[in-house]
């Protein structure tokens, strides 16, 4: 890929807002200390969603009772048969208390939304905080005394829908925990890259040795940790230069490198012309 056509690549892309019609009936955080059950067999009325973040759930998916643990996302459309169950935690149990983040709304965004593409019931995803602000954010709107904004519920609802469809298009297809472990440390790298980070904070994200993270990384996305990073801040740059007033030196500090001289040096190594070149040309 030439640099003009990386640069065209990391454009902002514009999108329409519709939030007639959007209603968020229920938004919330549960924790399960006692057993609980739910079926909906005949239909669900809304869409369901249900991130599953402690413990584990039996959950009605392709026609039989299965589980589901820590990361995995359930999408249900309007009209599918739902049932869950949830044992109360005890000695046998591999995860504790079951808890989950769950949806359920409607609305014509949401109808077209569903409709672009195939939805998996089921996906694996890696979170990094940002769908679990979205879902608290949702939340907290819908316990407001005013019953709360129609225009942030569409927001925020169209913000968390592709979220989840960005973090289930990174769900690895094959390699399991591992597979999803580099996705999470990709994430810490692109939260982080702009100021200075070590390996141990990025393994600590993940909750594995600095060992473990570095070789992870590479055998599953081919690069190391740092060559991540510096591909995150040389895609910040490129934009600072695209869209931005700010001086070079600026560019440098901003986008992670701290110096001119080291952007210049990362940038013509990588493009073959200098920031100030790339900058001047027609």
């Amino acid at each position: 890929m030439s640099i003009i056509e990386e640069a065209r690549r990391l454009e902002p892309i514009e999108s329409a807002d519709d939030s007639q019609g959007t209603r968020v009936i229920l938004c919330d955080y549960s924790r399960h200390l006692q057993p609980f059950q739910q079926s909906m067999r005949g239909g669900l009325e809304t869409y369901l969603f249900r991130l599953q973040t402690e413990g584990e759930a039996t959950v009605l998916l392709d026609g039989r009772m299965t589980n589901v643990v820590p990361g995995d996302l359930l999408l249900f459309p309007p009209g599918e048969a739902y049932e869950i169950a949830i044992q109360a935690p005890g000695p046998g149990s591999r995860f504790g208390a079951s808890a989950d983040y769950f949806l359920m709304a409607s609305g014509p965004w949401l109808d077209r939304w569903w409709q672009e593409q195939p939805r998996p019931r089921r996906a694996r995803i890696a979170d990094d905080g940002k769908i679990l602000g979205i879902w608290q954010q949702l939340s907290l709107e819908s316990r407001r005394l005013d019953g709360g904004s129609p225009a942030i519920f569409s927001a925020l609802l169209q913000a968390l829908c592709l979220l989840l469809e960005r973090a289930i298009s990174e769900a690895p297809s094959k390699g399991g925990a591992a597979a999803l472990l580099a996705v999470k440390l990709k994430h810490f790298v692109e939260a982080h890259a702009t100021t200075v980070f070590t390996l141990e904070e990025a393994a600590a994200h993940a909750g594995i040795s600095k060992t473990r993270a570095v070789h992870l990384f590479k055998q599953e996305t081919g690069s190391s940790i740092m060559q991540y990073a510096q591909q995150v801040r040389l895609a910040l740059a490129l934009r600072l230069m695209d869209n931005s007033q700010l001086t070079l030196e600026q560019i440098a500090e901003e986008s992670g490198f701290g110096t001119y001289t080291y952007l210049h040096r990362v940038f013509r190594e990588r493009y073959g012309v200098s920031p100030g070149g790339y900058r001047r040309r027609e």
